[in-house]
């Protein structure tokens, strides 16, 4: 497999993806954040001081979608056609699972986008939530699955999505 991001004198650069054949592609990915059972009542009740912490991390998620090439170097910009985020709230551990599918028709592929959109999503669920658990976890940060492009369709393992 060859590295993409290098050019001849090994030095990064930005993949040229100006010949290629726009797609519809969509990729979905997953994060968990985990947390005490009072953590989760004062999200479920609306209890936490700075407000709807699940609204609030709908927003900054859906936003780092599509600021996701000003995050990482290599990203190109891409038109997004669409950002959503469900969440799973889980008793036992408590927890919460985030869920992103962000889509677009393009030259290259949204996986970036949409692991940087359940990033955000935890982190700001950790943000808005510290003030009551500074010993929450962010764990399980992956891609589910992704479609469309060259390299076609690819599901994670163990998947149900």
């Amino acid at each position: 497999m060859e590295l993409t991001h290098f050019n001849e004198s090994g030095r990064a650069k930005m993949v040229d993806v100006g010949g290629k054949t726009p797609t519809e592609r969509v990729a979905k990915a997953h994060a968990k954040i985990t947390m005490r059972p009072e953590t989760l009542r004062l999200i479920q009740t609306g209890g936490m001081a700075k407000g709807d912490v699940l609204a609030v991390a709908q927003i900054a998620g859906i936003q780092a979608a599509k600021r996701t090439w000003e995050l990482i170097p290599m990203c190109h910009p891409i038109a997004l056609t669409g950002v959503d985020i469900a969440f799973d709230m889980q008793e036992s551990p408590p927890a919460i699972a985030i869920q992103v599918a962000v889509r677009c028709v393009g030259v290259t592929g949204v996986e970036m986008e949409a692991l940087t959109a359940a990033s955000v999503a935890a982190l700001t669920i950790y943000d808005m939530c510290k003030a009551v658990q500074k010993d929450m976890e962010i764990t399980d940060l992956h891609l589910l699955e992704k479609s469309g492009g060259k390299s076609g369709d690819w599901h994670r393992e163990g998947s149900h999505v």
